[in-house]
């Protein structure tokens, strides 16, 4: 508040009926990813939330296709380097998100310990981009971003494929500890490249809607990523014994790994620089 100056977009009104049918899309899509693996998948309140989710989110992309000011300009879409990272950030939340999820139950169901001396145990992944993403943020001033989040993403892919490989019940923690270290450390060649990628690739006014956007996608992403993986664990395994829970989470990380492997091969396409594609796309808007 002292030092900031206050800042306003362009438009000084507030796109109520778009925010109106996001909110309620997404809320029926993930309310449909939540409840699926307890409720079951075929089941009428999963189908109906799903199916809805997805017809509100179609009809916002209506909207936002003629409303004069569009809370998320669907122009950006057309933006290759937009685009490709978006898709890049919801691969990397599934596989993320997914797998660490399977593995804090794994420090505590079948190795016995605690919640805290679980998370403890993840620490030299998730606390690995308090220490690379700053390097990597300067390093996205002079070497090309994409090479970074593309780098970065093909670490933690290796990364995830290193953790299922090595994984028993009765994997000592060292085993652990590099994997972990190696897919902290793709985790935080991500964070802070991706968000200058996105934020380059549009005019700087619109900078807050392409921000927003990201975050929901790589939200979205994430509860994908559980969903969608507890249910390759409850098909391969289970909760009855150590070995039947590794069965269970070993194909299910592999999987996490496959996706963000495709993250990094999405967010390699980026060829071409942002600033030139938004000063195009902008010719286009005025003419």
């Amino acid at each position: 508040m002292l030092r900031l100056d206050e800042t306003k977009g362009p438009f000084g009104r507030v796109d109520l009926p778009g925010l109106g049918l996001a909110s309620a899309g997404l809320f029926g899509i993930v309310w449909g990813l939540v409840r699926g693996n307890s409720v079951g998948w075929g089941s009428p309140e999963i189908v109906v939330a799903l199916v809805a989710g997805f017809v509100v989110i179609a009809a916002f992309v209506m909207w936002e296709l003629r409303a004069e000011h569009p809370m998320l300009p669907m122009r950006f879409f057309r933006n290759r380097t937009f685009t490709l990272a978006n898709i890049a950030s919801m691969l990397m939340s599934f596989g993320m998100f997914g797998s660490i999820f399977l593995l804090a139950q794994f420090f505590q169901t079948v190795q016995g310990y605690s919640p805290l001396g679980s998370g403890l145990r993840i620490l030299p992944w998730t606390a690995m981009p308090m220490i690379v993403a700053p390097i990597a943020g300067a390093l996205s001033d002079r070497i090309p971003a994409h090479r970074i989040i593309g780098t970065g993403l093909a670490l933690q892919a290796v990364g995830l494929a290193w953790i299922a490989a090595v994984s028993t019940p009765t994997t000592p923690y060292i085993d652990l500890v590099a994997p972990f270290a190696l897919s902290g450390i793709g985790m935080g060649l991500f964070f802070a490249p991706i968000a200058n990628l996105i934020l380059s690739s549009v005019r700087g006014e619109e900078e807050g809607q392409a921000s927003g956007a990201n975050n929901a996608v790589r939200e979205l992403g994430g509860v994908f990523g559980v969903a969608i993986l507890a249910s390759v664990f409850s098909h391969y395994g289970g909760y009855t014994s150590g070995t039947s829970f590794v069965n269970g989470m070993t194909p299910a990380v592999y999987v996490g790994a496959a996706v963000v492997a495709l993250g990094s091969l999405a967010v390699f396409a980026v060829k071409r620089r942002p600033k030139l594609e938004v000063l195009e796309l902008s010719f286009e808007v005025a003419v």
